[in-house]
Formats: C-alpha cells, structure tokens, sequence
C-alpha cells in the first residue's frame, strides 16, 4: 500500500476519533510537541496513560467492593484518572469520570456503580481504536521512509 494512502487513512482514522467524541482538541496540542526527534511521542504519552489509569482502576473496583464505600477515596481516584485522561484528551472517559464525581459528591452508590462500569466501557474502547490509529501511522511512516529516494 502506498504512502499517500496510508496517510490519507491514518488521517480518517484519527478525524473518526473527534468525530465520535473519543478525542479532543488537547489530543492535537500533544500531536504538536511530536516531531522527527521522537515520532513515537504521542504514542508513548497514551501508552503512559494506560499504565497509569489500570492501577488506578483496579483502585477504583477494590474500593466499590468495600462496605461501606468511601465516597472521598473514590473522588481521589477519579480525580486523578480524570486528571490523566484531561492530558491527552481522552473526552469521554473524562466526561463519565466527571459524572462520577457527581455521583461521589451525592454518596450515590448505584450511580457510581453504573457510571463505572460505561467509564471502564469507554476506557477499553478508547484503547482499542488508539491502537488501531497507532499501528496504520506506524505503518504509514514506514511507508513514507520507504518511498524516499535514496
């Protein structure tokens, strides 16, 4: 496949990711700071934040097991997940971590629940299309080195 379609495919995929709501404007601010030096750099930032957030998950299930819940430990959590979530533009795990909080603030026990679960919902199917976005631009820059003259 050739380079100008890869690119061109890399390019649908990722305008997909705003269209569906997956990514923000913060998303391109951290593609901005990649640059020849480190074309990996946005990759590694989300790679980064998934290491990160799973501890963070797994927090957050331990704590929704206990009894009774510690609404101000599970506000902890999700503020830092949130926090991580903002620094690349991950916009709907952001927006259902902003809506746990909610449910934190009202000591809502079944909403944190639900809102948890669709989060770890949003949060796997985030990774699985980054993925994917990663993989056709990695192609696509070998694709690209490959078609330079030599």
């Amino acid at each position: 496949m050739d380079w100008n379609r890869l690119a061109r495919q890399v390019a649908l995929q990722k305008q997909s990711l705003f269209d569906q709501g997956y990514v923000d404007e913060q998303f391109i601010r951290v593609e901005e700071l990649q640059d020849i030096s480190n074309p990996n750099f946005v990759e590694e930032v989300v790679t980064s934040y998934y290491q990160d957030t799973s501890r963070l998950i797994a927090n957050i299930e331990q704590a929704l097991e206990r009894r009774p819940l510690d609404f101000d430990q599970l506000d902890g959590y999700i503020y830092q997940l949130n926090g991580r979530s903002t620094s690349f533009g991950a916009k709907k795990v952001r927006a259902e971590g902003a809506l746990f909080r909610e449910y934190c603030e009202a000591e809502n026990t079944e909403g944190c629940r639900t809102t948890f679960q669709q989060l770890k919902t949003e949060y796997a199917t985030l990774k699985r299309k980054l993925e994917a976005y990663f993989q056709l631009a990695r192609q696509a820059r070998l694709a690209e080195t490959a078609s330079r003259p030599k």
